[in-house]
């Protein structure tokens, strides 16, 4: 039989599960919180409820004596026995990340006694300014000719630094980069980091859709911990969120677009036919770079899209899946996008011939000057600096994908196969992020059947 003491507002439930071998009575523990606004007969009730509940994990084995152990310490087993098995690589990078943050704010607590206000009260503390003090550091040096005078490349100093060359450039021109980034420029380099960059702190809470993710991968963990029988339920579940933030999406419209294809038109061929493909496809940075010759069909005019190329820190370039299930696709290309590629391979053939042995050949549309995969963040960066030279709007590369859905929903392309085309699993995805879109595209059919019955009104009238 269970037995329940109130404590602070809450119910420490504890069941008895028998001795162990050494004859020491083993006891299993959880706390139970009630949510606010429940009356004192649904409280009483509940915490019955809980009590049995918890009383039949123990006795079926759902709970072990490993729920005692630190969020922390649960947190790294999570990494190494579910996430490294389950999880995409980018995807656990990011988790990495966010899981220093987590460990710092409740890493100390143990995973049983973890209370929904708890992590309430952290998603709260990462939206106060002040709580969190991001400092940037500043290169006190001209960085870009010291490299250049020591005959470095951007990529194979990036690669010996442990960073991305995206992350390498904006150090080179004069940007604000973390410590982690600053310490590695100079340890590649053997410069003195005091006499290298200073260092700037800064406020920096997290957005409202921040800490949602930050939610995420907790509730995950934490579901996790429930699926092993560590803890009887996810107080995630019962945590207070932050609202979501509404945020919509940067795109050009038709106009703007055509301007863009004419000002690419003098550019470097690969990053032409790149910027030109990620318009006519819509598909994603990752897609764009996984893309091999034998995804194209010249014949049918249809593009496979099956392979992501990803950048991840310590091990470089590597092929992955894509996002999900949905985003393994066929879609048709534009005719000009094919007489594009066309054009774009026989280019690409030439640039093979010059470099001879030193060409090494991995099938990929668009690479290196060698031949191996490009990296995905250059064609950000290329774009960065091309929007800036030219007074385009504030957009990036994910923008032209937007582009893309924005201007097949003003041509009355159905949902259904503008979510296709994208790899979305679901036209709600798609309806959601395009709202803004679709209305104005309702807007104008709206107008347009005003026009239709207003002729037709006075011709009959």
């Amino acid at each position: 039989m269970a037995s329940i003491h109130k404590r602070n507002g809450s119910y420490f439930i504890m069941v008895s599960c028998g001795y162990d071998m050494y004859g020491k009575q083993v006891r299993r523990t959880m706390t139970y919180t009630p949510d606010e606004g429940m009356t004192a007969k649904q409280i009483e009730k509940e915490v019955q409820r809980q009590a049995v509940l918890f009383e039949e994990k123990c006795k079926t084995g759902q709970v072990s004596e490993s729920g005692c152990m630190k969020l922390s310490e649960f947190i790294e087993m999570y990494f190494e026995s579910h996430a490294e098995l389950n999880l995409k690589k980018k995807t656990i990078v990011g988790y990495r990340n966010m899981a220093k943050i987590v460990n710092k704010g409740l890493g100390h607590l143990r995973i049983d006694r973890i209370t929904p206000q708890q992590i309430t009260l952290f998603y709260r503390n990462q939206l106060k300014r002040g709580v969190r003090r991001k400092v940037y550091y500043h290169c006190q040096i001209n960085l870009k000719k010291l490299v250049k005078d020591r005959g470095y490349a951007t990529e194979p100093l990036a690669h010996m630094a442990g960073m991305a060359p995206s992350t390498l450039r904006d150090a080179l021109n004069g940007h604000d980069v973390s410590e982690k980034t600053a310490a590695a420029i100079c340890k590649a380099l053997k410069l003195p980091m005091s006499r290298t960059f200073t260092a700037d702190g800064k406020d920096k809470p997290l957005s409202n859709n921040t800490v949602r993710h930050y939610h995420s991968f907790l509730s995950s963990a934490l579901g996790v911990a429930v699926k092993w029988g560590l803890i009887p339920s996810n107080p995630c579940e019962r945590a207070t969120l932050p609202k979501k933030e509404k945020t919509r999406p940067r795109y050009l419209d038709e106009e703007q677009a055509g301007r863009l294809l004419e000002l690419i038109e003098g550019e470097d061929m690969q990053f032409k036919t790149m910027i030109k493909m990620f318009m006519f496809t819509g598909m994603r940075r990752e897609e764009l770079c996984g893309l091999e010759w034998k995804d194209i069909d010249f014949k049918t005019s249809v593009i496979r899209i099956e392979r992501a190329s990803l950048y991840i820190p310590h091990e470089g370039i590597i092929t992955d899946t894509t996002k999900n299930d949905s985003s393994t696709r066929y879609i048709k290309a534009p005719a000009i996008a094919i007489q594009l590629l066309k054009e774009y391979k026989r280019w690409q053939a030439q640039k093979r011939l010059s470099m001879g042995d030193r060409w090494v050949d991995c099938d990929r549309l668009f690479t290196k000057p060698d031949g191996m995969p490009i990296h995905p963040d250059t064609i950000g960066c290329w774009f960065r600096d091309f929007v800036r030279a030219h007074n385009l709007p504030d957009i990036s590369i994910h923008s032209l994908r937007h582009t893309n859905a924005t201007l097949m929903i003003n041509s009355g392309i159905p949902l259904t196969t503008i979510a296709a085309r994208l790899g979305h699993a679901d036209p709600t995805t798609t309806s959601k992020i395009y709202i803004h879109a679709i209305q104005s595209a309702d807007a104008a059919a709206a107008e347009q059947l005003d026009m239709i019955f207003t002729k037709h009104h006075a011709a009959t009238g």
